[in-house]
């Protein structure tokens, strides 16, 4: 007998300014699509949560009644610069919150179950496409040991739902601990409800950021958190090639979480001004402009806390965010570099290695998984898997940067063994490729499922070479340049 219930989230004890109480659109006969039993087992759940046809129903939006009622946050927003007065979920409903084994409160939050009070002139649903890819990059990103939220599982159903083409209608259930945005704040500053702010900032630090209560100024000291781990994030994105696609503010998460994965993508030949959704024409979300629509973004926000801080010390927070942002990145290049000490010169040596790289179409992670092969010694040959990443007429400039990089590995006299396995513990061997993500949603949409879990279970340990997903280590095919991402799903 299913027994399982979710308890009331956190968030409804907002005051109902904040949310509205809805029910959800039914699929038409649902099915399972993906099953994400690690994610399951931290959760507590039981072996057999999702044999019971009440689980089924329940994560499709499909159960007769849901205790507690679901509910949809109001939030605004700056989408692709421009304010927006009101947004909020228009198709993704809180459905409550569980506990982990170690007491850890996490939410629930179904994406594609039908209209909310906020879904504007959309339908609420979600397509088989999106999901999918929503549900691998984020456990991909989990793997890659960045910030997310997760994926539980991806429910289907053959109901029809128009975008630039008929396709089918998909729900997947996301788990964070929080699913608040930069956007919540901007809504109820610009509508000139200030007196709602600081019952916002107050959740967020009795829940999340206990430690600001122990500040002289704890509003700012939230501001500042925020701003620290969001600095992290963006480090880390740009660390492993990871492109968001549509960095508006209410896509933003105030935990910093990678959150809203539409039109995303992982480099494949690195090019710093990649963009990967084509409906950015003017290149505002680019990979190399990540940075600093961020810090933009977290300005925004930034000036919703104006009647609960001075502003003279938000600007501060502000101004401090570019060398946040610059220490995380250098550690993590450092890292991917194998450098244990850190030296004035190197931020000049990783600009060089990325000067080299572009235009040369190399793979962007196989390059720093093959650069962990290198030895130490001046003059020793590039080794083949590298060298085959460049071909024989582009050579010339990375061999120049590559001596003064083995300078620079002398200069620390760390064992070339030691050094490739570090490398080889932060440089992923795999990302989620959009050829491969294609590939699985191809599959799928033929009803064969099988090839979206051996993704899954592949990313979750991106950093250990296994035969079995040999595939999966390939530089991108010609014809992947042709996929097309955009906004809709």
């Amino acid at each position: 007998m299913h027994t399982f219930r979710l308890h009331e989230t956190a968030f409804a004890k907002l005051p109902d300014i904040f949310y509205a109480r809805v029910n959800t659109e039914p699929l038409g006969d649902p099915y399972w699509v993906a099953q994400n039993h690690d994610l399951a087992a931290a959760l507590n759940l039981l072996n057999d949560f999702f044999d019971a046809p009440e689980t089924l129903a329940m994560l499709a939006g499909s159960a007769k009644k849901y205790v507690p009622q679901p509910l949809a946050s109001v939030y605004s927003g700056h989408q692709f610069g421009v304010y927006v007065p009101q947004l909020g979920d228009g198709r993704a409903v809180l459905l409550g919150r569980s506990e982990d084994a170690q007491g850890k409160a996490w939410e629930w939050q179904l994406k594609g179950a039908g209209k909310t009070p906020f879904s504007r002139f959309a339908d609420g649903r979600a397509v088989l496409r999106s999901s999918i890819r929503e549900y691998l990059c984020s456990e991909a990103m989990y793997g890659l040991g960045i910030p997310t939220t997760r994926a539980l599982c991806i429910t289907g159903s053959n109901d029809a739902v128009f975008r630039e083409t008929p396709e089918t209608a998909a729900v997947v259930t996301r788990i964070a601990p929080s699913f608040i945005r930069f956007g919540h704040f901007e809504y109820f500053y610009h509508k000139g409800m200030h007196e709602y702010l600081q019952p916002l900032a107050d959740f967020l630090i009795r829940y999340h950021f206990p430690e600001c209560t122990q500040a002289d100024q704890p509003y700012l000291a939230l501001l500042q958190t925020i701003s620290e781990r969001t600095a992290d994030l963006v480090a880390a994105w740009q660390a492993v090639g990871f492109c968001h696609g549509v960095l508006n503010t209410d896509n933003m998460s105030a935990l910093g979480l990678t959150i809203d994965y539409g039109p995303f993508g992982f480099l494949d030949a690195y090019d710093r001004r990649h963009v990967c959704n084509h409906s950015d024409s003017g290149g505002r979300y680019a990979y190399n402009e990540q940075p600093y629509v961020v810090h933009w973004n977290l300005s925004r926000l930034a000036s919703c806390f104006l009647p609960l801080c001075e502003e003279a010390g938000l600007v501060a927070v502000l101004d401090a965010f570019p060398n946040l942002y610059r220490n995380a990145y250098l550690k993590n290049m450092r890292a991917k570099l194998g450098l244990q000490t850190e030296r004035k010169e190197d931020e000049e040596l990783i600009t060089d290695m990325f000067n080299v790289l572009q235009g040369r179409r190399v793979d962007f992670t196989l390059f720093f998984r093959h650069l962990s092969e290198t030895g130490n010694t001046h003059g020793e040959p590039v080794p083949p898997k590298l060298a085959a990443l460049f071909g024989e007429q582009n050579m010339e400039g990375f061999t120049s940067w590559l001596g003064g990089y083995r300078t620079r590995l002398r200069a620390e006299n760390s064992g070339p063994q030691a050094r490739a396995a570090r490398m080889n513990s932060v440089n992923p061997l795999y990302v989620l490729r959009n050829y491969l993500a294609e590939q699985a949603i191809e599959q799928a949409k033929q009803g064969h499922f099988g090839e979206i879990e051996r993704l899954r279970r592949c990313l979750a340990s991106p950093f250990e070479e296994r035969a079995e997903f040999a595939d999966f280590a390939q530089p991108a095919p010609e014809w992947a340049a042709g996929i097309c991402v955009s906004c809709s799903s």
